[in-house]
Order: C-alpha cells, then structure tokens, then sequence
C-alpha cells in the first residue's frame, strides 16, 4: 500500500482504461454488425406491400447509423464540457443499448409483428441513428477521457489500446454474425434493374429474412450493457474535476494513479492552465484547429473504409473464389499491426508512426492500382493488405492519440468534437462515394486517387503536425501559444 501510495497503482489505471475502451469495442460493434444483417434486413423489407424497397432504400438504410455518428460527434463537446467526460460515456452507452434493442425488434410492441411496412422501416432507421449518436459520442469521448487520465509517459499506449478495441469489436462481430447464421442459408438476391431486386431462395433463407438480422443487432446489448453499467464505476477525469473546481477529487484521483506527491505537481500544473473553464475555440490560433481537423479529414480520406466496408466486394473483384476468408484473415492482420502502434508510439514518436503508415499506403494503394485486373492478382492481395496494414499502424490510433492529447485543456471538448465531426462527415464521404467511383472510373483511378492523397497525408505531418511525445496535455498550451 505504501509503494501504491507513493508511485500509484498502474492496476487502478489499467482498470479503468479497460472499461473505457469498452467504448471503442461497441463503436468497432455497432459499425460492422450491419455487414452480417443487411442480406436479411433487405429481404425482409423487400416483401413491403406499401412500398418498394429499391436499393436507394436499403443505401440509406445500411448507412443511416452515420447520420448518427455525425450528430453525436458534434454534440460531443458539450456534453463532454457541461456533463463531463464519464456521465457523457454512460448516456453513450444507453444509447448503444436502446438502439440494439429497437434494431432488434424495431415492432416494440406498438406495429404489428413481423409485418415490413414504410413505418417499420422509418422506425428501425431511428434507432440506427441512436446507435450512431453512441457511436459519435464514444468515438470523441473515449480517446479523451483516456487521454486525460494517462500519465503522459505511457498516454499514447493507452490511448491506442482504443483503436485495438474498435477493430476488435469489428473482428468479434464478424464472428457473432458467422455464428447466429450457423446452418442457416443467407438470402440470394438478384437485381431486376431500376434499383429493384428478387429472392432467389426465399423458403430456404426464410429464418435469416424473418429472424436472423434481429438476433444479430441484439447481440450487441450484451456488451452495450456491460458498458453502461461498468462505467458508472470509474472515476470523472481529473482535468474535467479541476475545470469545474473540485480539486480534492482530482487530487485524490491523481494520487492514486501517479503517486500523492506527483499528484499535487499534476494539479498544480492543471490549474495554471485552467484559470476558466473554457475558452474561445480560436483562442490558440487557426492552425491549431486546422491540425486536429485535417488529422480526421486525412485519416478518412486515405480511403481505409473501402477496404473495412466493402472488403469481400474488392477481393471478389480481384477473382478470389473465398473473398470472406481473405476478409476474415485481413481482420486479423489489421489487429496484429494495431499492436505495432500500442507497442512503439511512445518510443518512436507520433510524428514518424503516421509518415511511415502514409508511405506504406501509398506503396500499398498505388500497388493495387496497378496490378487489379491483372495477371498479378497475387500482387494485388498482397498491396491491398499492405496498404491496410500500414494504415493500422498508423492513422488508426496515432490520430486518435493526437486528437486526444494536442488541444489545450479549455478548448477540447469543442475541439474535439468539431475535428471528430470533420471525421464522420468524410467517412461517410468515402463510404458512398467508393463503389460507385470504382464501378465508372475503374479500380485503377480510386486506389491511384487514395495513394496520392496518402503522400499529401505525409507531407501534411511532416511540416504542420507537432511532436507531443511525452509532453503533459499542459503543455499544449504553451506550444499552441508560441505558434501564434
């Protein structure tokens, strides 16, 4: 008790970064438990008799969760700043729940049983879009509150270990999917042109149309619930305590993670920064806003969620007859290059993981460029898997790490929910936009495209990103004020 009380307990720590990168899993959850369902969601509402389910509906029905994240990203910052970084998580957490529910039985007792109708669809459409506020919330919160509470010697480390979360939750749903199927058939569905489509196997696919697509978004109540429940368990950030004057918990908390007396030089460094709550969003100049949000705008824009998204597509492109085990095996390289970032990013820096991961999904990107739809198909595989494990040790949690760390302690909340924002908006940009840009302008062009924008990516942190590598988040303030 004596060394816990003079060095703190990394136990207490690593326990709560655990519950809070429970966050990133049900984020990594919600995002990819429409990839098993949409097959049978679409089903089901193709046999409406009040309307016809055409392929724009079930578009903008399997990305409706963006809606969402868009909204709960930009909310973020106020509810981060006037509720707190905890009471923010628990009502993301609710929200994960509700939504889970509502998916799975969109009905609730209200319309008629198992009946697809135009009403039914607009229901199940908002509860995706609670979902998704969830998912804008924790995406913005989760790195915060992590980031807040680390010490500064092992906070990018932590912090990453939410990226590792977000893919994992995204590995695990894909699993939960593959064994909800189990011996069930997946619908087959054929177009007939103008958007509209048939069942080809309708009696034998009937429990995936009518059943399967339900139980696979209510399996994310289970860890939903754990979430909202385990949050309620772990401390407020010291950094939002002592913006709201409640210095003795904050100390108490510092105390405990990082010594009693390191946490009174912790404090005290804290309130010299914060001698208001908050303050304007440009206080510290244009270019410390531009940073954070051309971090998100590149981390999307290098184009990762067409491989995320519509990875079974792009290998079946490329003439692999088992397109999902190539997608599952992806899933797992991507993790084991997260763990790369986890492991390195405080000694390396933050500076050289993402230059180094800009350059690889270039090589990567113009690789698959020019080899798809080549005799090089071998070539190809291995550049797209390059290109996305590049960015995994890379983009994926660095910029979560710099978003979390780089703005000053007054304007983070707003901050970060505004470079967050930045973030869902281009996802979704890159999202609809891939198929039908591949599909007109060839896969050459969009992987060209993305591989350019990966070297403007680099350049891009090269000359205006700083090096936070072991600086405190109080120095932040200091660095953004000498840049003005």
């Amino acid at each position: 008790m004596a060394n816990n009380a003079e060095h703190g307990s990394k136990a207490y720590l690593f326990s709560i970064v655990l519950v809070a990168v429970l966050g990133g899993l049900l984020f990594g959850y919600d995002t990819a438990v429409i990839s098993g369902a949409e097959k049978g969601l679409q089903a089901f509402f193709m046999s409406a008799s009040d309307f016809t389910y055409t392929d724009f509906w079930h578009g903008f029905t399997s990305s409706s969760a963006l809606i969402g994240c868009i909204i709960g990203s930009a909310i973020s910052g106020l509810l981060a700043s006037n509720w707190g970084r905890k009471k923010s998580l628990i009502f993301a957490g609710v929200m994960f729940f509700v939504s889970a529910w509502g998916s799975m039985y969109p009905e609730t007792m209200i319309l008629p049983q198992g009946e697809a109708n135009i009403t039914l669809l607009v229901v199940f459409n908002i509860y995706r879009v609670i979902g998704g506020v969830g998912v804008g919330l924790a995406s913005a919160v989760c790195p915060m509150y992590i980031g807040e509470i680390a010490p500064s010697s092992i906070r990018g480390m932590l912090v990453s270990w939410n990226q590792f979360a977000i893919i994992f939750g995204q590995l695990v749903v894909y699993f939960v999917n593959f064994y909800i199927l189990g011996d069930h058939v997946a619908p087959a569905i054929e177009s007939v042109g103008e958007g509209i489509n048939k069942i080809v196997n309708g009696p034998e696919a009937a429990w995936a149309i009518e059943t399967g697509w339900r139980y696979m978004f209510g399996s994310e109540m289970v860890p939903a619930g754990l979430f909202a429940i385990l949050i309620c368990f772990v401390p407020e950030t010291p950094r939002y305590l002592a913006s709201i004057g409640a210095d003795a918990k904050a100390e108490s908390i510092l105390a405990r993670i990082n010594g009693a007396s390191k946490a009174k030089t912790i404090l005290s460094e804290i309130k010299e920064t914060m001698t208001v709550k908050t303050e304007p969003i440009m206080t510290y100049g244009l270019l410390c806003i531009f940073v954070g949000i051309m971090l998100s705008v590149f981390q999307q824009a290098v184009g990762i969620n067409a491989v995320l998204y519509f990875a079974p597509r792009i290998y079946g492109a490329m003439g692999f007859e088992n397109p999902m085990i190539l997608t599952v095996f992806n899933g797992i390289v991507n993790l084991g290059f997260t763990c790369v970032a986890i492991f390195t990013v405080e000694k390396l820096g933050r500076k050289p993981l993402l230059i180094t991961g800009s350059l690889g999904m270039a090589l990567g990107a113009l690789g698959v460029a020019c080899t798809f739809g080549t005799e090089y198909q071998l070539l190809c595989m291995i550049s797209l898997m390059l290109y996305s494990a590049s960015f995994m040790f890379s983009w994926g949690p660095i910029c979560w790490v710099l978003i979390a760390e780089v703005f000053p302690n007054t304007i983070r909340g707003a901050a970060v929910a505004i470079a967050v924002a930045f973030q869902w908006i281009f996802n979704w940009i890159v999202s609809t936009s891939f198929v039908p840009m591949a599909n007109s302008l060839g896969y050459w062009f969009t992987y060209g495209l993305y591989g350019v924008i990966c070297i403007i990516a680099a350049i891009f942190v090269w000359k205006l990103v700083p090096e936070t590598k072991g600086m405190t988040l109080e120095d932040m303030t200091k660095l953004w004020k000498s840049k003005k």
